[in-house]
Parts: structure tokens; C-alpha cells; sequence
């Protein structure tokens, strides 16, 4: 049978942060808190060790801070994001260079109701894209891949 990923790669015109990008989803009902109530974020270090790490929710301006750090520009680094009224999220992955933004809906994911093997992209999309433009997005990449 195999299994399926979905991800929606994101290109923006000039380097982004993990904040710029937040903010603007915050305004299109996405949170940085999870479902569980925490915050979950990842630091790809130079021993190219991917290191997740959680906060509580107060702690999201020292998350955002770590994730937009100078010395972790080299670095990619990912933000766990969650839209509470659809009760669906996934990963944010911004790699090296800040202008290219991976989203992975790997938690909770929606899929399609008349086709429950796919993911369903064109909400994702319909919910994404519009926040991000207002960040400055160029253009994005929608796949849905079956190993």
C-alpha cells in the first residue's frame, strides 16, 4: 500500500523570519501553541543534529529570538504552527538563506472527503497563501507524494 507526505514548498522575495511569517499566519487563525498547550521548535546546529525542543506559550517571544538568532541563519530551523478552529497543523520548515519555506501538514492532517488517501492541499493553501503574501510572498510548490 505504502504511505503518503504532503508538503507545500514556499519561496518568498527577499530572506523571511520564523516572526514575520507567524505573525502573518496569527492574523489567518494559526498559533505557534499546539493542540497540548506547548510550543515546539527545532535548531539544525553545525553537527547537523536536528534538536526539537518545547516551550510553554509564554515562552514564545524567547522561541522566536532563538529561531531568528543571527548565529542560526546558517542553520535550518522549524516552527510547529497549529490552526486551532480547524484542529489541524504542521511544521514550518525555513531553510538556510530565509527564502525558502517548507510547511509539512503532519499533524492532525486534513484530507480530501471524497478521496481519504490525499491530503487536502487546497485547504492548506486556501488558508496559507493569502497570509503569506501579505510577508512578502513570490511563489509556492504543492506535492503529494506516495512511497
Amino acid at each position: 500500500m505504502g504511505s503518503r507526505d504532503a508538503d507545500i514548498d514556499f519561496t518568498f522575495w527577499r530572506p523571511t523570519t520564523v516572526g514575520a511569517v507567524l505573525e502573518a499566519l496569527t492574523d489567518a487563525g494559526w498559533s505557534a501553541v499546539e493542540l497540548g498547550g506547548r510550543i515546539t521548535y527545532m535548531v539544525n546546529d553545525a553537527d547537523d543534529m536536528h534538536e526539537w525542543y518545547d516551550s510553554a506559550p509564554e515562552g514564545v517571544d524567547e522561541v522566536l529570538a532563538v529561531l531568528d538568532a543571527t548565529e542560526n541563519l546558517p542553520y535550518a530551523v522549524a516552527l510547529n504552527v497549529y490552526h486551532h478552529g480547524a484542529g489541524t497543523g504542521g511544521m514550518l520548515l525555513f531553510l538556510t538563506g530565509r527564502t525558502d519555506v517548507s510547511f509539512v501538514p503532519d499533524i492532525d492532517r486534513r484530507l480530501l472527503p471524497e478521496a481519504p488517501e490525499f491530503t487536502d492541499l487546497a485547504w492548506y493553501l486556501h488558508t496559507l497563501v493569502p497570509a503569506l503574501v501579505a510577508a512578502g510572498l513570490k511563489a509556492y510548490e504543492a506535492h503529494e507524494i506516495r512511497y
